[in-house]
């Protein structure tokens, strides 16, 4: 189903299923929704924002852009737009170095600079995402569950339930170990430059967040989570058994959180009100992965 043109202009996303999930239920002792944004055009969430600050430039005339990712699952928007995605080819390349490619092509090219999460019509472009739960589902979630790379959909997110009234909804944001500059920001109180991303969780591989993820924290009740590495692509595979779909490893963090039990522990330990009547997870991509990459994920992490 295509997405409600917005000002006359259709957007690039479509508005995506949300399936109440028994395994995932079982696993949360609560009922669990899945938002699947793995079956956007574009495999990814993402396709929301960058494609909505896409079509805002275009109106002022921009035809060609550049974007940087961790892991490139943005693909083709189409609409008489250029878009050149730019993500790390080498192991030990992350999202920082993309991007300051990506700024070097826009100036000595003259395309248009693309954030991947660090701007306000991104933002606002994922905000459609509580929009749509609000039309589906007739009582408001006791907690949204997603993954927190640079931010920006957390930031989406947190506007949307501004935005429709549901800002008293908990976010429980997953991170996976040697990818958690949000909770190492949060920690601080401040803004963390991670030496380096140590993670296989690619798509979560910003050293830094951006600025409006910590204050998105104050805004609302944000209860930061890290996952390891290991329990993040025993979900991914959990998840392939349970729901005949492969994600990415960023999906699995947040899925992690669901199969590791760690929802009963926040409401074990006050953080989480007792009993929940339903939770919301975003399962956020699967456009870039393979059966072959997860066999290769579980071989790098001793779990076969």
């Amino acid at each position: 189903m295509a997405a409600q043109p917005r000002g006359g202009e259709k957007p690039f996303h479509i508005v995506s299923p949300l399936l109440e999930s028994l395994p995932l239920s079982k696993a949360a002792g609560t009922k669990v929704y899945m938002k699947l944004e793995n079956v956007q055009p574009t495999g990814s969430f993402k396709i929301r924002g960058i494609g909505h600050l896409c079509q805002e430039a275009a109106k002022k005339g921009c035809r060609h852009f550049v974007c940087s990712s961790g892991d490139w699952d943005g693909g083709s928007y189409g609409g008489g737009l250029d878009m050149a995605p730019l993500s790390p080819h080498r192991p030990r390349q992350v999202w920082d170095e993309a991007n300051r490619r990506a700024l070097e092509l826009a100036e000595t090219e003259g395309w248009v600079s693309i954030h991947p999460f660090d701007h306000p019509l991104v933002w606002q472009g994922h905000a459609s995402l509580v929009w749509e739960l609000k039309a589906s589902l007739e009582t408001k979630p006791d907690a949204i569950l997603l993954a927190v790379g640079g931010g920006g959909l957390l930031a989406g997110v947190v506007a949307g339930l501004h935005q429709v009234g549901w800002q008293d909804v908990p976010i429980i944001a997953a991170e996976t170990r040697g990818a958690d500059s949000f909770h190492a920001a949060l920690a601080a109180g401040r803004l963390v430059t991670l030496p380096d991303i140590t993670s296989v969780a690619k798509c979560l591989g910003a050293k830094t967040v951006a600025a409006r993820a910590l204050e998105c924290a104050q805004e609302c009740q944000v209860v930061s989570q890290v996952v390891e590495d290991a329990e993040a692509v025993r979900a991914m595979e959990q998840f392939l058994d349970d729901e005949r779909m492969l994600v990415q490893p960023a999906c699995g963090a947040a899925l992690a959180l669901l199969y590791t039990g760690r929802l009963q522990r926040l409401q074990r330990e006050g953080r989480l009100r007792t009993p929940l009547a339903s939770a919301v997870v975003v399962v956020c991509g699967g456009g870039s992965i393979q059966v072959a990459q997860l066999q290769a994920l579980k071989s790098q992490l001793g779990l076969e």
